[in-house]
């Protein structure tokens, strides 16, 4: 408190004591890949805000384009404005290195390695969004499928049918790798959905050559993720959005088809006479039954866990008791409220919506003694109506 020796007007600023938590951001992309310059920046995590710069620092007086390249263009011709690529030596065995410079960038929140569609490079890139927790893999199904069954165990069992189940000796993948392998997808230490699958490729314009080729989906797809981040909101399906620069794809998908392709996991991209080229699911690797099933839904909380995260850094050191538990619930209760009434959370109220508790309840003595201060957040996401039904009969004419 400061002294005061003398009458007078003392003015002074004072702390107003609530803290506003910002969202991060979801939006920015990370790519792993061959460029067509082999040794432009490599194994760098290298910043790209547009197709002009990737074109400088990558692409040059290259006549070839690559699944990288074309990745890249697609996802700032479908609304991304950042990401960051890594250029490695080889596509598979640059792999691992190139997720652990991604890694380290907080800001990414959308991982790929277009075109990999090896057991191991599945792996590899679940692993790194499941460790870090804070972004998604966009998984690009093989280039072909002989049938429904195949696409499901490529899936599901992560063995892609146009090529060799890989082991965890190509870097990047390791001992769940191998495992992967053999027990699948699924078969993995969480079922938190971070990954997301998708068929089939797309025919495009190459974005070096002009040529009209076939390009694997996940760099249109980022691209679409951060489009729909900016118009509606992270807790929009990034689904039944047109694609950009797709002028079709490589194989036609039924409705029969995706009725099995659906539950297993397999986002389908469909052509519509009418629409054009649209992705049509919005569904993660997480099983049917799961409360991660849905894209968006795991892209909130990876959202809302860092944007808490991130801005609660002040909580410590600070005496744990009422003032501060209080204070824990004022911040993160108005952060919820704000995202309840953006239309991310279900619930005609925010009581509805969510709940913070942070109290003698949640901090006994044993709990303050060890150092700790404990919250429980309970949020009640929206999910997409992903089956849209119109139930209609006849009627006799009223009077």
């Amino acid at each position: 408190m400061p002294s005061y020796r003398s009458p007078g007007v003392f003015v002074e600023e004072i702390d107003s004591g609530a803290r506003p938590i910002e969202a991060v951001g979801t939006s920015t992309a990370g790519f792993v890949g061959v460029a067509p310059i082999a040794d432009a920046h490599l194994d760098e995590a290298f910043a790209i805000n547009n197709w002009s710069q990737f074109e400088k620092e990558f692409v040059g007086d290259s006549k070839a384009g690559t699944p990288l390249a074309n990745a890249v263009y697609g996802f700032f011709l479908n609304g991304g404005s950042r990401c960051y690529v890594v250029n490695t030596k080889g596509a598979i065995s640059g792999r691992g290195k190139g997720l652990d410079q991604l890694a380290k960038i907080d800001e990414i929140a959308i991982i790929a390695a277009p075109g990999m569609t090896d057991a191991a490079s599945y792996s590899a890139l679940l692993d790194s969004a499941e460790l870090l927790k804070d972004r998604v893999a966009i998984l690009d199904a093989p280039a072909t499928a002989a049938d429904v069954d195949s696409l499901t165990r490529a899936a599901q069992v992560g063995a892609a049918p146009s090529a060799a189940a890989a082991g965890g000796s190509e870097g990047g993948g390791g001992r769940r790798a191998a495992a992967a392998a053999g027990g699948g997808l699924r078969a993995r230490d969480s079922d938190g959905g971070y990954g997301a699958f998708y068929f089939p490729w797309l025919r495009v314009r190459d974005a070096v050559t002009d040529e009209i080729i076939s390009v694997p989906p996940s760099g249109h797809l980022a691209g679409i993720y951060a489009r729909t981040d900016t118009e509606r909101g992270v807790h929009k399906a990034p689904a039944n959005v047109t694609i950009r620069g797709a002028l079709g794809v490589t194989q036609d998908v039924s409705r029969a088809e995706q009725d099995v392709l659906n539950p297993a996991g397999v986002n389908c991209i469909r052509f519509f006479t009418r629409e054009g080229v649209r992705v049509w699911g919005a569904r993660t690797l997480a099983p049917s039954a799961s409360n991660w099933r849905y894209l968006n839904v795991r892209r909130l909380f990876n959202m809302v866990e860092e944007s808490i995260a991130q801005n609660t850094r002040w909580v410590v050191f600070e005496p744990n008791d009422r003032p501060l538990w209080k204070s824990i619930q004022r911040d993160v209760g108005a952060f919820l409220t704000l995202l309840w009434r953006q239309g991310a959370l279900q619930g005609a109220s925010p009581h509805e919506a969510f709940f913070v508790k942070c109290d003698e309840e949640t901090n006994p003595p044993e709990v303050i003694d060890a150092g700790q201060v404990v919250t429980l957040i309970g949020m009640a996401p929206v999910k997409p109506a992903e089956f849209v039904i119109f139930r209609i009969g006849q009627m006799t004419a009223s009077s």
